[in-house]
């Protein structure tokens, strides 16, 4: 059984910034699941028994190499997707999370061509997929 083919998997979005308006972003390589040169927020599944807060401070770590300063809650989303022939049902909890500016990097090299802020009305592009509707559902929350 896989999760989000077999049955809904959940991952925990995150949406890191440094409170000036700069958004911390990961351009996915080709040995990501998927999105392959897109930019993304950052996330990670939620596995058994692993907390959400927890899952949360791990995985900005993971990736970013910085840590969690203060975080919010901002909502959750039913994410449908069809890739290639495999359709996936995900439930995203999103997060708002201040980072230490100072201290941040590539964690995931393997999975990242690079790591970089952003001006949060500059984005850069291509996007992951599903960044639109959340930064659409959020815009007077970041």
């Amino acid at each position: 059984m896989k999760k989000g083919v077999d049955y809904p998997g959940v991952s925990i979005v995150f949406y890191c910034h440094d409170g000036n308006d700069r958004v911390l972003m990961a351009k996915r390589k080709d040995t990501c699941r998927d999105e392959h040169g897109c930019w993304d927020i950052g996330g990670g599944g939620l596995e058994l028994h692993d907390g959400v807060e927890a899952t949360l401070r791990n995985e900005i770590f993971q990736e970013y190499r910085t840590r969690v300063l203060e975080f919010e809650f901002l909502g959750y989303r039913d994410v449908h997707r069809q890739q290639g022939e495999v359709r996936t049902h995900w439930v995203a909890l999103d997060f708002k999370v201040l980072v230490d500016a100072n201290q941040w990097g590539n964690g995931e090299p393997h999975k990242f061509d690079e790591v970089r802020w952003f001006e949060r009305n500059e984005m850069p592009s291509p996007i992951h997929s599903q960044l639109p509707e959340f930064l659409r559902l959020y815009k007077d929350r970041l």
